[in-house]
């Protein structure tokens, strides 16, 4: 049973985050999408993360945005003994199913502020038509 939470998007976030706002993979990659008629509109938070990391990649119907960055900063005093070391590492991956009749080409994208822009056009799946095949009857 599902209970509802009076401390944040899930019971034990309190109890179980670290302090000083420690990080949380699901605060990654949180997603917009907007329904603008003849297209989809996805606004993806990417904070940290510079145009170089991320890629898209469309397969079989499933546009998949995947992001990893690797920095350091390094701060050493003037004998070489570091005042400050801070390392970020991490990657994210997302998926969303567009339709096996969208390509590539129809997917636009743009990223500013941190903020990775798709437009993704609707397009209606189409029936597959039933191909008859006869046997030929003898007799």
């Amino acid at each position: 049973m599902l209970m509802p939470s009076i401390f944040g998007e899930r019971l034990f976030d309190d109890f179980m985050s670290f302090p000083f706002g420690g990080f949380r993979s699901d605060s990654l990659m949180k997603t917009d999408v907007k329904d603008l008629g003849q297209n989809y509109e996805l606004d993806i938070d990417m904070p940290g993360f510079q145009k170089e990391d991320i890629n898209a990649e469309l397969k079989d119907g499933y546009l998949t945005i995947q992001a990893a960055a690797d920095r350091s900063n390094d701060e050493k005093d003037q004998q070489g003994r570091y005042i400050r070391r801070e390392r970020y590492s991490g990657s994210c991956r997302r998926s969303f199913y567009v339709g096996e009749n969208v390509t590539q080409e129809d997917i636009k994208a743009k990223f500013e502020n941190g903020i990775l822009r798709l437009e993704v056009p609707k397009k209606e799946e189409q029936p597959k038509v039933e191909e008859k095949h006869l046997i030929a009857i003898e007799g």
